[in-house]
């Protein structure tokens, strides 16, 4: 992918290629060769964009798109039709807008007692029947029917149905482990979503799709893909956890490049600290270069350098001489330093990436979401979706995704 300049004054810019969501998608696929594939947008398509992310996986292959909120269920509709996906919304309070959800064929979640009556009320306001999927827990203790509640949700469900109030489409649930391979709860979760379809089933309801397998169960667990795989962080290029190896070996790239540029270079003297707290003194004699982006961009505080930890890595400069240098001190809110040693040659204005399209620092020389998160403590999930709102998106796309 050719990145756009960016030569207006903006101090950072997400890149957004669509073609690498598409292909993404279309591993995925490949994964899951037998089963309907749905990509999750929710949270704004991971912080690329739930629109354009959206449209690219649906260009991709996928059939469905999945959601939390109605917030994200009626914007998507808005912009995708029920002739080109199927939407899903699954995180739902007493009190939602049941009815305008029916109304917009949105497919809604039934995950607990209460949601069944609320559901049915909002069908009938809406003069249709409700699309509904049953989320049962399995294990997770999160979201989801427990199982002593699911033979009366099933009893009831299926008397709904036969007054033609709502047809019982799905029924789900959700992995607790599925990202570390072996781990006992896989099979534990496994044999009781079997239990539960056989509750369901006895109680005569005949879902269309069942769904279990999340990204790592895509791509390591072809058994639990059902009739539908729901796919999140792989649609955006990343393997679900680093004990399941780099994009690469999947078939996925990265989709998001964020790049900022040096808004001050100077000489700092030996043993001088280096921002709040001075968790970085500076060995010798130096170059330090600021980058204006920090924790008010979503740039982890937690990615500080110095006595803080290693810092989140930073390529300075473009292609073969590239080098990746690591956060210097503490993150700030609009700003962090990088020691760019003596006799550094960069200028105020050069483009720095802090993460782009690769399978990471120990492959390429560009360091790539992972790489931010094995610095922070955390997943490459949060990395991409904590991206502010300040930092602009760029989408590019050498296919017919932007129209």
């Amino acid at each position: 992918m050719n990145l756009p300049a960016f030569d207006d004054g903006t101090p950072a810019q997400a890149t957004v290629d669509l073609d690498a969501i598409s292909g993404n998608v279309r591993a995925l696929r490949g994964h899951a060769p037998s089963s309907d594939l749905m990509a999750v947008v929710k949270a704004d398509g991971y912080g690329h964009g739930l629109v354009p992310a959206a449209r690219a996986a649906l260009a991709g292959g996928a059939t469905w798109l999945g959601v939390a909120t109605v917030a994200e269920a009626l914007a998507l509709r808005a912009a995708v039709g029920p002739g080109e996906a199927r939407v899903l919304v699954w995180l739902l309070t007493p009190g939602a807008p049941f009815a305008d959800l029916v109304r917009a064929d949105v497919d809604v979640t039934v995950a607990a007692p209460w949601a069944l009556d609320e559901v049915v009320a909002g069908a009938r306001a809406a003069g249709v029947p409700a699309r509904v999927h049953l989320k049962v827990d399995t294990g997770l203790s999160r979201g989801g029917v427990a199982a002593g509640d699911l033979p009366d949700v099933a009893r009831r469900a299926a008397a709904f149905e036969a007054s033609g109030e709502l047809r019982v489409v799905g029924v789900f649930s959700h992995l607790a482990c599925a990202d570390e391979p072996g781990h006992p709860s896989i099979a534990r979760q496994a044999a009781a979503f079997e239990a539960a379809l056989e509750v369901t089933g006895a109680a005569g309801l005949r879902p269309e799709v069942r769904h279990l397998a999340n990204s790592a169960a895509t791509i390591t667990l072809p058994e639990l893909h059902y009739d539908l795989v729901r796919t999140g962080i792989s649609v955006y290029g990343f393997a679900p956890s680093p004990a399941l190896g780099v994009p690469g070996d999947y078939g996925l790239r990265p989709a998001m490049t964020f790049r900022s540029r040096l808004a001050n270079v100077k000489q700092v003297a030996a043993g001088e600290g280096v921002s709040y707290g001075h968790l970085y003194t500076t060995s010798q004699d130096t170059t330090v270069g600021l980058v204006p982006v920090g924790y008010g961009d979503g740039v982890p505080r937690h990615a500080s350098g110095g006595s803080a930890g290693p810092g989140g890595p930073v390529a300075v400069g473009q292609g073969p001489g590239a080098r990746v240098l690591r956060v210097a001190g503490r993150v700030c809110m609009d700003q962090f330093v990088l020691d760019l040693g003596p006799g550094a040659g960069e200028h105020a204005g050069d483009v720095v990436t802090l993460f782009g399209s690769s399978d990471g620092v120990a492959h390429a020389d560009v360091p790539n979401a992972q790489d931010w998160a094995d610095a922070a403590g955390t997943i490459s999930y949060e990395i991409v979706t904590r991206l502010g709102a300040r930092v602009p998106r760029v989408y590019v796309s050498e296919g017919d995704v932007l129209q």
